[in-house]
């Protein structure tokens, strides 16, 4: 198995702030609607796990007010390190080998962050002991077993199919589930959470949408890995790029789970 630590860590600056900031216009109305819907109010101690950019950092610290709390927790500060905002408390590190005393959180938050972790479920069990009671967690993370070609060119709709499989495997060889989104209502089931609330969003997008360029801008920052598999090749990694910046071409990138659940 070869190692695995989070995969966006070494990448370029300027190009991961870009991936992180288009997954953000992507993905944060859905996040702040869920996050809302667990009653989140002034002087509520929340933890976010995975600050990626900030935004729902900043968003959840204007809403908890002087009276509550944000911690931010990740492995990659680079884009919120010079945060000022006095009710947010910056950490660098992994949320399964941080300290934090259990029963503090009213809500936790993460996105696309379990995907990544070998042991998720270790992770989650943490983060449910971390939550006071009748506190809500709420999750959401990519299946991207849903990967479909749709419409383009034979040459892309092979490259595609490739590189749909390069990166399962990619996944596969660290230990790590690429389809965990779509199994987290089970997960959270057997881990106890209550009230469960359940979306599944499976986009099908075009070319030069926000999630192509999401996709586009991984396969650029991951062909190194994707090409290790043995699955694809440069040319198709230029295919896969054309494809994911062509109007006219369609296609499923991946599909998102949210899931919310409250503690005993």
């Amino acid at each position: 198995m070869t190692e695995s630590k989070y995969i966006f860590t070494d990448t370029q600056f300027d190009s991961e702030l870009r991936r992180l900031q288009i997954l953000e216009q992507v993905c944060d109305p859905a996040s702040r609607r869920r996050i809302l819907a667990t009653g989140i109010t002034t002087g509520w101690q929340c933890l976010e796990v995975g600050a990626g950019a900030g935004s729902i950092m900043k968003w959840m610290s204007k809403i908890v007010g002087e009276s509550g709390k944000v911690v931010a927790v990740d492995v990659d500060t680079r884009f919120v390190e010079d945060t000022s905002l006095r009710n947010v408390e910056m950490i660098k590190g992994d949320i399964k080998r941080i300290s934090l005393d259990s029963n503090s959180f009213n809500l936790i938050h993460i996105r696309n962050v379990l995907i990544h972790i070998v042991d998720c479920q270790a992770t989650l069990a943490k983060m449910i002991d971390l939550l006071k009671p009748n506190g809500w967690l709420v999750i959401e993370e990519p299946d991207f077993s849903a990967a479909k070609f749709i419409s383009g060119t034979t040459e892309e709709q092979q490259s595609v199919d490739k590189v749909n499989q390069a990166i399962w495997q990619m996944f596969k060889d660290q230990g790590k589930d690429y389809a965990l989104g779509i199994k987290l209502p089970a997960i959270l089931q057997r881990l106890g959470l209550k009230q469960l609330q359940i979306e599944n969003d499976v986009p099908i997008s075009t070319g030069d949408s926000d999630i192509a360029k999401i996709m586009k801008l991984s396969a650029l920052q991951l062909s190194a890995r994707y090409i290790a598999t043995g699955i694809v090749n440069k040319k198709d990694i230029q295919n896969y790029c054309q494809f994911a910046k062509k109007p006219t071409s369609w296609g499923i990138y991946l599909a998102t789970v949210g899931v919310s659940g409250q503690k005993n």
